[in-house]
């Protein structure tokens, strides 16, 4: 079926179809709640990334094991405990810093949430 430029087949229109001008605005409509457990898995794989460019582990070899997350949520900022290992020798300081920073990064990129705090172990 072919369609002039301009022309719309019912229900393509601008916005979802059906009786959306019923829905109150979006501020009204409720909050998004992401999970604990949902924002850990996030900082684990974040912190994996991380863990992999910071402490110069190569990708394609067994290294340390996986990083691990818990985290707390708590009115839209979260904290956050990740336990990982890193090689020898590193410059922990230095690269548990820029990890820190990393995964606070991609975590507030993702959920939309406040880090308002990373440690490691």
């Amino acid at each position: 079926m072919s369609t002039r430029p301009g022309s719309q087949l019912p229900g393509e229109g601008p916005g979802p179809p059906g009786r959306s001008a019923d829905l109150p605005p979006p501020a009204e409509r409720g909050a998004t709640v992401i999970p604990d457990r949902v924002v850990a898995r996030i900082a684990a794989r974040a912190a994996r990334t991380a863990q992999s460019r910071r402490a110069a582990i190569p990708p394609d070899r067994s290294g340390p094991a996986a990083p691990s997350a818990s985290a707390a949520v708590r009115t839209g900022s979260v904290r956050l405990h990740l336990a990982m290992d890193l090689p020898y020798p590193t410059d922990i300081p230095h690269v548990c810093e820029r990890i820190q920073y990393d995964v606070a990064k991609q975590v507030t990129q993702l959920t939309g949430l406040e880090v308002g705090e990373v440690t490691i172990t």
